[in-house]
C-alpha cells in the first residue's frame, strides 16, 4: 500500500491533461447511465421478458459496454491500463461469490467488465444519485436492505447462476493498507454454500481514486495500472461444523490474509 502523500509531480502539462480526461470519463459514465435508463432499458424490456431474462441480458450489455466502450476510452487516453491474467476464467464464473479488495472508485467497473453475469451489492446511498439510481434500482442489490432480505436476494441471484460481486471492506481501502472486513459476504457464503473466489486488485498508486483523495487528483507519475488476479477459491463448507459467529470470523480471516498476501500479483 501507499502511506503518506504521493511522489512529486514531474510533468505538469501531462498531469493536468490526465485530470481533465478523468473528469471527462466521469461525465461519460454519468451520461451513459442515463442513456441506459431512458433508451436501452425500455427497448430491452420489450425484447426480453420475464424480469429474470431481462436482467440477464442487461447485465451482459453493461459488462460489454464497460469493457469495449468505457475502459477502452480510458485506455486510449492514457487514463488506465488493465492487466488481467486470465480473462476467460472470469467470463466462465457461475454461481460464485467474488470478493475483492477495494483500492479505488473504478473497481466495480473493472469487475463488471470482466464478469458478464455479475450481480453487485452496492451502497444504498447510490439510489440518491441522479445518474445511477435507475440502474441501481433495477439491477443490483442494496447494502441498506435488512440483512435477511439482502441475503435472500443474494442467494436467489446465485441460484440463477449469477456471480455475486462483493467488496467486503464496505468502503475503499485507506492508503495505510489497513483491511477490515464486514461479515456480510462470509455469512452469505455460509448460508448459501456457494464457493468464494477472492480477487486481488493491485497495480500502482490509485491517488485520486481512493478514500478521501482530492477530487482533482491523479497518480503523479503514471496512468492508473490495474493488475487483477483471481486467487484460489474458498469452500465455506470446511467451516460448516463451527458455530455461525466463529465460522464467519475464520472465513473472514482467510479472505483478509489473501488480500494482504495475494499469489501471482
Amino acid at each position: 500500500m501507499y502511506n503518506g502523500d504521493p511522489d512529486p509531480i514531474t510533468n505538469w502539462p501531462l498531469y493536468i491533461c490526465r485530470v481533465f480526461v478523468k473528469w471527462i470519463c466521469y461525465l461519460l459514465f454519468g451520461v451513459s447511465s442515463l442513456v441506459l435508463v431512458i433508451v436501452v432499458f425500455p427497448i430491452m424490456s420489450l425484447l426480453f421478458h420475464p424480469k429474470e431474462r431481462f436482467s440477464r441480458y442487461v447485465r451482459r450489455f453493461i459488462s460489454g459496454s464497460f469493457r469495449w466502450y468505457f475502459i477502452q476510452f480510458m485506455a486510449l487516453f492514457q487514463v488506465v491500463k488493465v492487466d488481467v491474467e486470465d480473462r476467460k476464467a472470469f467470463r466462465n464464473l457461475s454461481s460464485k461469490i467474488v470478493v475483492c479488495n477495494h483500492p479505488s472508485h473504478l473497481d466495480v467497473v473493472m469487475m463488471i467488465s470482466l464478469i458478464p453475469n455479475a450481480d453487485v451489492i452496492v451502497r444504498g446511498s447510490l439510489t440518491r444519485n441522479f445518474f445511477l439510481q435507475g440502474v441501481v434500482n433495477r439491477l443490483y442489490i442494496l447494502s441498506s436492505l435488512d440483512f435477511e432480505v439482502l441475503a435472500n436476494s443474494c442467494i436467489e441471484s446465485l441460484n440463477r447462476e449469477n456471480c455475486l460481486v462483493v467488496f467486503p471492506q464496505g468502503t475503499r481501502t485507506p492508503r495505510s493498507g489497513e483491511i477490515k472486513l464486514k461479515k456480510g459476504a462470509a455469512r452469505i457464503a455460509l448460508m448459501s454454500g456457494k464457493k468464494i473466489v477472492p480477487v486481488y486488485i493491485g497495480g500502482n498508486d490509485k491517488w485520486g481514486l481512493g478514500k478521501h483523495d482530492p477530487i482533482f487528483a491523479f497518480n503523479h507519475t503514471d496512468k492508473y495500472i490495474y493488475r487483477i488476479r483471481m486467487q484460489e477459491e474458498i469452500d465455506p463448507e470446511k467451516y460448516a461444523d463451527l458455530s455461525m459467529p466463529l465460522a464467519v470470523r475464520r472465513l473472514n480471516e482467510e479472505i483478509r490474509k489473501i488480500f494482504l498476501n495475494p499469489s501471482n500479483k
